[in-house]
């Protein structure tokens, strides 16, 4: 099986007096449908990872393939086409804009991603049926409660099919039933090949995992799985 993505010896330092060693030698494989949560302290470097793996940043050493093609020497433009049609991203604060619909915030994902006018409504129709949202099409996303915004943020996150899901604290502003609402959906994603990277500092989420891997200080640590 062909990993979707395959980081080997990342770093990632900052310039500085001294310079920051947000990451150091870093190796990760991550399969088609894998659920794996990064966790670890704050400031540990987990964030860093993430932007490495998003292509939302460039390691300052060390290589990084994903579904096959190595980044390194990749144009700039053919990484954000990348990004934008392979990789979907979820975030603790939601990013979503309160003053336009439900639809409209999945459609600026579509229209920024150069998505033909003429799919974009089955698109959006799949991604919040997907999510259970079809009811709050047209609701202003400041209207909805802090579960329907974590998985309207999903949708806008799947509404591309990508094969990557990064999420950083998906559940870190909801409470135990939405939570497990939240990683039900991130299941049924996995379920269909989509591999899930979470970071968490939550033990219900890590237990959810596939795997974990550990980072601090810049080193990431792989730890068995569980049966």
């Amino acid at each position: 099986m062909t990993a979707v993505i395959n980081a080997t010896h990342l770093s990632r330092t900052f310039p500085g007096n001294p310079p920051i060693h947000a990451l150091r030698d870093a190796t990760l494989r991550v399969e088609p449908g894998e659920k794996l949560a990064i966790y670890g302290p704050s400031g540990a470097g987990k964030s860093t990872l993430l932007n490495l793996l998003g292509l939302l940043d460039a390691p300052t050493s060390g290589s990084y393939t994903v579904l096959g093609e190595e980044t390194a020497s990749m144009p700039a433009r053919t990484k954000d086409h990348l990004r934008s049609q392979a990789i979907g991203f979820v975030f603790q604060q939601f990013h979503i804009l309160g003053h336009r619909t439900t639809r409209e915030n999945i459609d600026l994902k579509l229209s920024i991603a150069r998505t033909p006018t003429t799919t974009r409504t089955r698109l959006i129709d799949e991604a919040l049926d997907k999510v259970g949202l079809t009811h709050r099409t047209h609701s202003h996303a400041r209207n909805l409660s802090g579960g329907e915004k974590q998985r309207l943020a999903i949708a806008r996150a799947i509404v591309n099919k990508p094969q990557i899901v990064l999420a950083d604290e998906p559940t870190g502003n909801l409470d135990a039933r939405n939570t497990d609402l939240i990683l039900t959906l991130l299941d049924d994603f996995s379920a269909a090949g989509i591999a899930i990277v979470v970071i968490t500092h939550s033990d219900r989420t890590a237990a959810w995992s596939h795997r974990n891997v550990y980072i601090d200080d810049g080193v990431l640590t792989n730890t068995p799985p569980r049966s």
